[in-house]
This record gives C-alpha cells, sequence and structure tokens, in this order.
C-alpha cells in the first residue's frame, strides 16, 4: 500500500501541470482581461480607475502627455499601454508567463491579485474559515441523514415509510437551494415573520469579547441557516444511491445464506452488507465534497455574505484577475486530488480484499 500512495501522490504532479497548462491556453484564448479592461475604463472616461492601479494611471497620463488633461477622446499613448501591460505582466512572451507561474506555483506562491492589492495566499487564507465550515458541516450532516435513512429505507422497501420519506426527498431535491435559502431568512431572519437567526457573516461583532462557549454558540448560530439551505437538496441522490446498493446486495445469495445460519437483521446489515454495500458511496464523497467545499455554495455564500473561496473565485472569473483564478484553481485541484487518494484508502479500510498494489497503472 506504501508504494501505491507513493505512485499516486507523484501522479499529482503531472496531472496538475496538464490542468494548469489547459487553462492557461483557455485564458490566453478567451477575449477580454485585465489591460483591456483598464485600456477601456480609461478610454470611457473612467479617470478613477478601480484597482490598485486607480492612483498611478492619472500620474502616467499626466507624464505622458505633459498636461493632467484626460485624453480619452482622444486615444491613449502607446507608452501608456505599455505600462499598463507591464503592471499586469503582460509585457513578456506567453510562455515564459507561464514558466515563471510554474516556479512560484512549485512553492505556493500565487502573486498579487490585480484588483484587490492582496496576495492570492492571503485572500484564500483568510476565505478557507467560511468553505471549511460550509463544505465540512454540509457533507457530514448530508451522509449521517442520508446513509441510515437510505438504509432503512432497503429494509423497508415498499412500506409508507418508504413512499412518504421518498416522496419527502425528491420535494426537497426539487426546491433550489437558494430559494430555499431565501425562504428560510423570510421565515426565521427577520425577514416577515421571526428573527431567530443572524443574516450576515458566519460571527458576531463583538466576536472577540465572547467566552469560548460563547463563540461556539454564536458560530453555530450563524451556520445554520447557511447549512441547512445547502443540505436539504442533497439528501436524495445519496439517500436513493444507498437504498439501491444496499437493495442490490441483499437480494445476493450470500444474504439468504446468512439469514438461512440465524443471524439477526443488523449482523446481516452491517457485517455483511455494509461493506460491499458502502463501496458505491464512498466513491463518490471526493466530488460531493470538494462541490461542497467550493462551487456548490456560490449562491448561499452570496445570499448569506460569506466571504468564501466559491465566491472568490466565481469574482476573479469576472473580473479577470488572473492569479486569484489559477491560484484557487490549484488549490481546488489539489485538494481533490488528495481526497480523491483518501477515498482509495477508505475502499481498503471498508473492505481488506481490495489490493491496490496490484493494480497496474
Amino acid at each position: 500500500m506504501s508504494w501505491y500512495i507513493l505512485r499516486r501522490l507523484a501522479l499529482i504532479v503531472p496531472t496538475l501541470f496538464g490542468i494548469l497548462v489547459l487553462n492557461f491556453l483557455i485564458v490566453q484564448a478567451a477575449p477580454g482581461g485585465p489591460v483591456e479592461r483598464m485600456v477601456a475604463e480609461l478610454k470611457g472616461m473612467n479617470a478613477s480607475a478601480t484597482g490598485q492601479f486607480a492612483g498611478t494611471s492619472a500620474d502616467m497620463l499626466q507624464t505622458s502627455s505633459g498636461s493632467s488633461e484626460y485624453r480619452g477622446s482622444q486615444g491613449l499613448p502607446p507608452e501608456l499601454i505599455a505600462r499598463i501591460e507591464a503592471l499586469y505582466g503582460f509585457d513578456k512572451p506567453p510562455l515564459e508567463r507561464f514558466w515563471l507561474m510554474l516556479k512560484n506555483y512549485a512553492s505556493f506562491e500565487f502573486g498579487e491579485s490585480y484588483y484587490r492589492g492582496r496576495a492570492v495566499t492571503e485572500l484564500i487564507i483568510e476565505r478557507l474559515p467560511v468553505s471549511i465550515s460550509l463544505g465540512l458541516w454540509s457533507t457530514l450532516i448530508t451522509y449521517l441523514v442520508s446513509v441510515p435513512l437510505g438504509i432503512r429505507k432497503a429494509v423497508r422497501h415498499g412500506t409508507p415509510f418508504d413512499i412518504w420519506s421518498s416522496s419527502a426527498i425528491i420535494i426537497g431535491y426539487a426546491i433550489p437551494s437558494f430559494l430555499f435559502a431565501i425562504l428560510l431568512i423570510v421565515l426565521l431572519a427577520g425577514g416577515s415573520y421571526l428573527d431567530w437567526f443572524p443574516l450576515r457573516g458566519l460571527t458576531s461583532d463583538n466576536w472577540d469579547s465572547l467566552s469560548w462557549f460563547g463563540k461556539i454558540t454564536d458560530y453555530l448560530w450563524h451556520i445554520t441557516l447557511p447549512t441547512i439551505a445547502i443540505v436539504i437538496g442533497n439528501f436524495a441522490t445519496l439517500t436513493m444511491l444507498t437504498k439501491n446498493s444496499f437493495l442490490d446486495e441483499i437480494s445476493k445469495l450470500y444474504v439468504q445464506t446468512a439469514m438461512a445460519k440465524g443471524l439477526s437483521e443488523n449482523q446481516v446489515l452491517y457485517r455483511h452488507v455494509f461493506r460491499n454495500a458502502m463501496l458505491i458511496i464512498i466513491a463518490g464523497f471526493p466530488a460531493a465534497f470538494v462541490g461542497m467545499f467550493f462551487s456548490g455554495v456560490l449562491l448561499i455564500e452570496y445570499i448569506f455574505s460569506l466571504e468564501g473561496l466559491g465566491l472568490l473565485g466565481f469574482e476573479s472569473v469576472i473580473n479577470r484577475d488572473y492569479p486569484v483564478v489559477f491560484g484557487t484553481l490549484f488549490i481546488f485541484t489539489l485538494i481533490g486530488l488528495l481526497l480523491k487518494l483518501v477515498s482509495d484508502l477508505t475502499y481498503v479500510l471498508v473492505d481488506p480484499r481490495i489490493d491496490f498494489e496490484r493494480r497496474e497503472f
């Protein structure tokens, strides 16, 4: 197993390289960019150009033209455009820029945001608590509810419990998470009825002055509604997957043999069926976790004013903030690949008969 782990860790490097190459090529081919955006703002009479360049654009205009009069109607001087390209690093050939990016990423140095004036690593670390909270609690609650519920539905297949529980989770699945979030705000967060939960942020303004118990309570108080809004639509897929997986195993001959030997229902389910039925569920864990961790909670972050990685990545793509785009992409991919390795190791824990050492790559 140790040799298999080393091989999988070694494969992370070419995988990351391939993903970065593909996305770098897409970015080069995509129209628009930070340089084009800045030039368009200056030509559009936006003298207060956004980002860290705001204070220097007027100075460069004054230097290049000899006066403080804005020259948007006359076109921008070539030397000003050259300085804009140098500011964003676009004065170098694409191959050189990509090579510099790879060298920096090897040491987890992602550069600085074009428009926020801060290091990308600092931005990611600042947003991690929100994403970790939403992703961890959502995944944990979804699995703790869906797996036992799916097992029970498989055992009680065709009974009234199976029918009404299926109806409930399908209705929850049909309601978009952002719509359910708005409903929770209207009902429980001071919208029109009750004012039991806060509407913004992950903690209160007086967080630092609270006791340790008060901090835990305040944190759970803030995270409750966003977590409920995320998980309400995620029960259906995992519950039905668990149910169908257990139904498939229950119908097999070894289960009938175990029942004929006089074993109890729980012994058959959790000693024999569970190990085989859970493999397909474990296989989907990395994708489910990464989806909730990052991209799956974008609208929830926006509705509840939570500054997470999903919202950061989306805003960066819209603004063509390439250092943040590639930095978050690098982190997302790395975590996803490591979680895939963890899921393989979990296979062995659930079913020791699985031996990845004999697999050929």
